[in-house]
């Protein structure tokens, strides 16, 4: 309720506005005009310490609550009912812009004198009705930074890299070897090493 602006919510019990713990309800004002219909809804207005309220006195699930933390700005502006309280919601809550018809006019610059100062009382020192308390503290920067472990990993040589490579470090070789004819290639080649095929040295270089 502290947090977010609601429209039609479970606000209302026995035409009693449902308190927040500590919250406390500063006025209430009987008789003001909902303008967000073409002909107006007749209801009741409380403000607390933590949000404005009103419900239609026909019907309570006809309802809006504007918590201070949602209001975005408190001002006097004419309609076509006249001078109104209008008040402009966040745009995170919505944008909306609420319309609220109070008579006479003494009242109605009462009452947005009250919400205005209530309004910057809450900015000073946020009130949101309801004690919290974190169930653990947040532990330290350095309580949380480990030192990263190196992974004890070993690395297996290819088995075609091997021979790629076994085939051309040959440190003891002074000079090439006797050339033969490769039935496979049909071509004249120098001498494979013991151990190694032609076919094996085509899969390595492919």
């Amino acid at each position: 309720m502290y947090r977010d602006l609601k429209l039609r919510g479970a606000l209302i019990q026995n035409k009693q506005l449902r308190l927040l713990p500590q919250e406390q309800v500063y006025d209430k004002i009987n008789g003001v005009w909902n303008l967000s219909s073409d002909q107006g809804n007749l209801g009741t207005f409380f403000i607390t310490n933590v949000q404005i309220v009103w419900h239609a006195n026909m019907n309570d699930s006809f309802n809006v609550s504007i918590p201070y933390l949602q209001i975005r700005s408190i001002k006097i502006r004419d309609s076509k009912f006249g001078l109104s309280l209008v008040i402009e919601s966040s745009q995170q809550s919505g944008g909306y812009v609420l319309g609220f018809k109070i008579d006479p006019l003494e009242k109605l610059q009462d009452a947005v004198k009250e919400i205005n100062s209530l309004h910057r009382v809450y900015s000073t020192s946020l009130i949101f009705g309801v004690d919290y308390e974190m169930e653990e503290k947040p532990q330290p920067l350095e309580e949380l930074t480990v030192e990263q472990a190196q992974d004890d990993v070993e690395i297996e040589p290819d088995e075609q890299t091997d021979a790629f490579v076994a085939y051309f470090a040959d440190g003891s070789k002074q000079q090439d070897r006797e050339p033969v004819f490769s039935e496979e290639l049909e071509l004249a080649i120098e001498k494979l090493k013991d151990g190694f095929t032609l076919q094996g040295l085509w899969e390595v270089v492919g």
